[in-house]
């Protein structure tokens, strides 16, 4: 590359605040972007030569195949890659009218892969955030990019999931997104970064933490996609497609033994029970929850309301182990490295700070919010167990 053509540009990383595995029930979420990013330096090609149309990318030294980007049909062969992600992103963005172009780009990433931290949203939003660069004055919105991103996930790379994690890193600093009407969701920016005054995580003299337990997310897609299957089990019997349409109190009366809602099938009356599994009826009792949580949550920031904040994330990370039941795989109960970190971080912890598990679930990473003056003392004791610099300390981009 020239240096002189050289142009940077990078995208964070994110951490679900609270609103676990709701996005895709056209739920609520709150989420941050982190300092943990993943950062591209590009040059585009003059308009002139040959490889105009061509992306070149190396991700951590690793060459990603050429994209043509007068070729952008989806390829069966390219689920599940990196090339795959790029290809939808730029489909995307050319079918919303906006300009595409080849150009050569090598990134470095500090946001670790199968850790939760949403390293696939950070790779798609920095596409966005290039092509918007080179070819469109800096001009794509935020939710745009964030809706390519999605779609190229979910088409193209083939991984069922929401919205959240990729307005969380478009958007930066904190947000509270409503996906009610998922072809326009509503997103709230809590906090904006660089303005010049703390996150409201610092002004309640809260740090946040994430430990990294050494599992890794690469292979769980089965599970998280059961969990979006089963959520619109449930959804079905009442005749909705989501969680968030169904009544709550038809809901708990279905239950109760179909005392106000009963579906019917030809000439028979079904029970929810014949209908779902009782995992599945569990996870929708944390969908209706975290999304009282979320609005709590979200009140306890504006506020920096500590003690409301801390509860609500308590009562969120207990409701994802024991209902939504995403701490560990079912498929290897024996690997359970969320569940201890979660242990020994109550154990150390005490009434100093509230840990939960992180994102999607069943592996990786621990979220942490600690009081600032025991911060250290908590990743001395916590490294203990699962080695130097798996705590990393993070703040709000």
């Amino acid at each position: 590359m020239s240096e002189d053509k050289i142009v940077r540009v990078s995208a964070p990383g994110r951490t679900e605040i609270c609103g676990n595995h709701t996005d895709h029930q056209n739920g609520k979420v709150v989420a941050a972007a982190i300092n943990l990013e993943i950062e591209a330096s590009m040059e585009k090609p003059d308009s002139t030569s040959q490889d105009k149309d061509i992306v070149r990318m190396a991700s951590e030294g690793i060459m990603i195949p050429e994209i043509d980007v007068t070729d952008l049909k989806m390829r069966q062969d390219e689920k599940g890659t990196s090339a795959g992600l790029i290809r939808g992103v730029l489909y995307f963005l050319k079918m919303k009218g906006f300009k595409i172009g080849g150009f050569s780009a090598t990134t470095t990433s500090k946001v670790l892969q199968g850790s939760g931290l949403s390293s696939s949203a950070a790779f798609e939003t920095l596409i966005g955030r290039i092509i918007s660069k080179l070819y469109n004055a800096d001009i794509i919105d935020p939710l745009t990019i964030a809706e390519a991103g999605h779609f190229a996930e979910n088409e193209y790379f083939g991984k069922p999931c929401g919205l959240m994690d990729q307005c969380a890193c478009s958007f930066g600093g904190i947000v509270s997104i409503d996906f009610k009407d998922t072809k326009k969701p509503e997103v709230e920016r809590v906090y904006i970064a660089g303005e010049g005054t703390k996150s409201p995580i610092e002004k309640m003299g809260l740090k946040l933490c994430i430990v990294d337990t050494g599992g890794n997310h690469a292979d769980l897609t089965d599970d998280y996609a059961a969990i979006r299957e089963e959520m619109v089990r449930v959804a079905g019997f009442f005749g909705k497609e989501v969680l968030r349409e169904v009544n709550e109190d038809e809901f708990y009366a279905a239950l109760g033994g179909l005392s106000s809602f009963s579906n019917t099938y030809g000439d028979q009356v079904a029970s929810i029970y014949d209908y779902c599994s009782d995992r599945a009826l569990l996870r929708a009792i944390h969908f209706f929850n975290e999304e009282k949580r979320v609005d709590s949550a979200v009140k306890a920031l504006k506020e920096a309301n500590k003690e409301e904040f801390l509860k609500n994330i308590k009562l969120s990370g207990e409701s994802s182990f024991k209902y939504l039941q995403n701490v560990y795989s079912p498929a290897h109960p024996e690997i359970q490295k969320v569940s201890k970190c979660l242990a020994l971080s109550e154990m150390i912890l005490e009434d100093k700070g509230v840990a939960r598990v992180h994102g999607g679930g069943f592996a990786g990473m621990v979220q942490v919010f600690v009081n600032d003056d025991f911060v250290d003392n908590y990743k001395l004791a916590i490294e203990r167990y699962f080695g130097n610099e798996s705590c990393k300390i993070l703040s709000i981009v």
